[in-house]
């Protein structure tokens, strides 16, 4: 029988413990040193391996050494792998980071610069490769793989590094700064790309037109396949878990097993392990249900732990004490000045006659897109696992890594001074500042309940036909994934349950990413509320009229979920409405409360992509004037004036989004009046409501919302909006 599972000597696995934890504890410390230095972490971390390693510490007191440094192959190979979790944890969050969208945006632009920021510093680099010593080759029978490794390292750029820059100068939103990131993500891709091929060609024991053919089909089919049937398999496998498990860690469980499996692929492949993580990065970023709380766990693994130990070790591998030797100094200086002169001059030229960029604005480009950081130094680790680097090349690619990371928010400070932001870019960050706050901003998972039939169809569900009719002009905005919901007492009657739902979920939800989903439980209420924890951001209620009485205002679970629900709801209360109908005529009563605006939100997003118009309404009532106190008239105006502000107000938001808005401030005997007189003239689709839910065990919005919910026109849209 075969002994599978080996363990370490006790003497190595205690020098894997001590070396983690004095690696962790003072990367660290030394990556909060950099950041108060205005500097990346990642800085900090390469700095604090080095000053362990045999640059300073382990040489200046030997009897250090043995616990600092791996002295034998078992150590090294503990050590490697740990490592490499950082790598992969860090190529899965950089890969998340790349917008897709904002590429397309700025493609045109991003593209001609993408073309000169990669490929001359690809052919500098592998002309620089040709002049340098054999010596430096870890391998002098493969010079052509040498070659490309290395202008392939000079090609990429750190998108982490370039991020982090851009948000400390404030211009992360900038055109400039947007144009920048989709460059970076465009020549990281395109590098990554190459970089697999490389890998590919490193592993065969010759490079013929075969083994280069088969290389490079296997690195796009990979690509091609990770971006169709790949992402279709890890869309619905996210969705399973979202919507069958209870555990709020389950999802993350899965993430991290379909990212180990990715780079289980690419590595089978004989490409590299880290490119599977990049690549299926980039495919959850395309997945708009994927949650923003994922990504904040993943980053706080990634950059709280692993990826300090990453950079740790990679500066551990470097000793400055061999550049003492002015022969290899003269190298390393030489490969820092190649890589900043191919990339500033190959962004600049772009920029300059490609893209018709202004001097100042082509060197800020350059400047930004000149770091390097945390890829290239996975890059070199890569390069010197496989056998392509020799360790003073790698000590040279690692320093021109730190060099450029440190040269470049120094030169784009001093070129963006000469660069002002224009009164249009100006008012383009005021309506996306203003968007952010917006109530579906960030809505990728909508619930809607409804009562579970057997044989039902459309026409029974009122309401729900008004809801489908406001999502699907949604849609256009925030293309979220619909789960339409129905709770059931037993298994007894569940399939024809589940049919008939996924028949109105077809006719109701036509043009949108609907599950309809059937749990069983006895008590309706709480598996709503456990559902709607699983996280959803928003939930559609619908509330036909007539359900009410007394004791509920809606119905008695609506009321409850109203009160109760962990995300932001929306009720929607009326009757049937025509199959063309379309809100196009908003109206949104304000009295300048949060709660209004929200409502006002709303109706912005409605109205945005219908090309609606909103009416913003102020009613000034009559009773809260009183003659015998304002004989002047004074109180009246400042009443009048107050109104207006509130309308004028949200109507400059609405603008701003491009809708079409109409203030009015209406004195009338109450706000009640008003708005059924104004609902009437327009007349108007919908009226949209913001409230504040009160506290107690009932639901209870106010006698005048009641009354509007009683008597409006039209159908009414309640608005509980869960944000800050």
């Amino acid at each position: 029988m075969h002994q599978a599972f080996t363990a370490a000597s006790h003497h190595d696995v205690l020098v894997l413990l001590l070396q983690i934890a004095l690696l962790l504890l003072v990367a660290r410390a030394f990556g909060e040193l950099a950041q108060r230095f205005k500097q990346p972490a990642v800085m900090g971390e390469i700095l604090a391996g080095i000053v362990l390693g045999p640059s300073f510490l382990s040489s200046l007191v030997p009897p250090l050494d043995a616990w600092l440094v791996p002295h034998t192959a078992t150590q090294g190979y503990l050590l490697e792998e740990v490592g490499m979790f950082g790598a992969i944890f860090l190529l899965l969050i950089t890969g998340l980071e790349v917008d897709v969208g904002l590429i397309r945006r700025h493609a045109k632009t991003a593209l001609s610069l993408a073309a000169g920021g990669f490929f001359l510093p690809f052919i500098s680099g592998f002309l620089l490769s040709l002049f340098l010593p054999r010596d430096l080759l870890a391998d002098p029978n493969q010079p052509f793989v040498f070659s490309l490794f290395v202008a392939t390292a000079m090609s990429i750029s750190a998108i982490a590094v370039i991020g982090k820059v851009l948000r400390d100068l404030n211009m992360f939103r900038r055109d400039i700064g947007q144009i920048i990131l989709a460059v970076g993500m465009i020549d990281d891709t395109l590098a990554w790309l190459i970089l697999s091929i490389v890998v590919g060609l490193a592993s065969g024991s010759a490079i013929t037109a075969f083994s280069l053919f088969t290389t490079i089909g296997k690195v796009f089919a990979f690509f091609f396949l990770s971006f169709t049937l790949g992402r279709w398999f890890i869309k619905k496998t996210l969705d399973f878990v979202q919507h069958e498990t209870k555990s709020s860690d389950a999802l993350l469980t899965v993430i991290i097993v379909l990212t180990f499996f990715w780079s289980a692929i690419t590595q089978a492949l004989y490409l590299e392990m880290v490119m599977g993580a990049f690549v299926i990065g980039i495919v959850f970023s395309l997945i708009p249900t994927f949650p923003d709380e994922v990504t904040h766990t993943l980053e706080r693994l990634a950059l709280g732990i692993f990826s300090p130990i990453f950079f740790a070790i990679a500066g551990l591998k470097v000793n400055l004490l061999n550049f003492f030797d002015l022969r290899l100094l003269g190298f390393a200086l030489l490969v820092i000045a190649v890589a900043c002169f191919g990339k500033l001059m190959g962004i600049y030229v772009s920029a300059r006659f490609l893209a018709k960029s202004n001097h100042w604005t082509a060197l800020c480009y350059g400047s930004a897109l000149n770091a390097r950081g945390a890829v290239e130094i996975i890059i070199a680790t890569i390069g010197l696992s496989l056998g392509i680097l020799s360790q003073n090349m790698f000590s040279m690619i690692v320093l021109m890594a730190i060099a450029t990371s440190l040269l470049a928010p120094v030169m784009l400070r001093w070129a963006l001074r000469h660069v002002p932001v224009t009164e249009e870019e100006e008012e383009r960050l005021h309506r996306e500042e203003l968007a952010q706050r917006n109530l579906f901003a960030n809505v990728r998972r909508v619930l809607v309940p409804i009562r579970g039939r057997a044989n039902a169809n459309v026409k029974d569900y009122p309401a729900q036909s008004i809801e489908a009719h406001i999502l699907e002009q949604l849609q256009a905005k925030i293309k979220p994934s619909v789960t339409l919901l129905t709770i059931a007492p037993d298994n007894e009657n569940r399939d024809k349950v589940l049919t008939s739902l996924t028949a109105i979920g077809r006719q109701m939800f036509r043009h949108q990413d609907v599950t309809p989903k059937v749990t069983i439980s006895a008590s309706p209420l709480d598996a709503i509320l456990d559902e709607a924890k699983k996280g959803y951001d928003l939930m559609f209620l619908g509330a036909p009229r007539g359900n009410g009485g007394t004791e509920v205002l809606f119905t008695p679970i609506i009321d409850q979920l109203v009160r109760l629900a962990p995300c932001s709801t929306l009720v929607i209360h009326g009757q049937v409405v025509a199959e063309d109908w379309k809100p196009q005529r908003i109206l949104v009563p304000t009295n300048g409360s949060r709660a209004c605006r929200h409502a006002a939100e709303a109706g912005f997003a409605l109205a945005s992509v219908g090309k609606g118009q909103v009416w913003v309404l102020k009613v000034v009532e009559e009773e809260k004037i009183a003659p015998h106190l304002d004989s002047s008239g004074a109180m009246k105006q400042r009443q009048l004036g107050v109104a207006h502000e509130m309308v004028e107000e949200l109507c400059d938001l609405g603008n701003s989004e491009g809708v079409l808005t109409h203030p009015h401030v209406r004195v009338c005997i109450d706000a009640e009046t008003g708005i059924f007189t104004m609902a009437r003239d327009v007349p108007i689709d919908l009226i949209i409501l913001g409230i504040n839910v009160r506290a107690g065990e009932r639901l209870y919005l106010g006698a005048r919302v009641e009354r509007i919910l009683r008597e409006a026109p039209c159908p009414v849209m309640i608005v509980n909006a869960m944000l800050n």
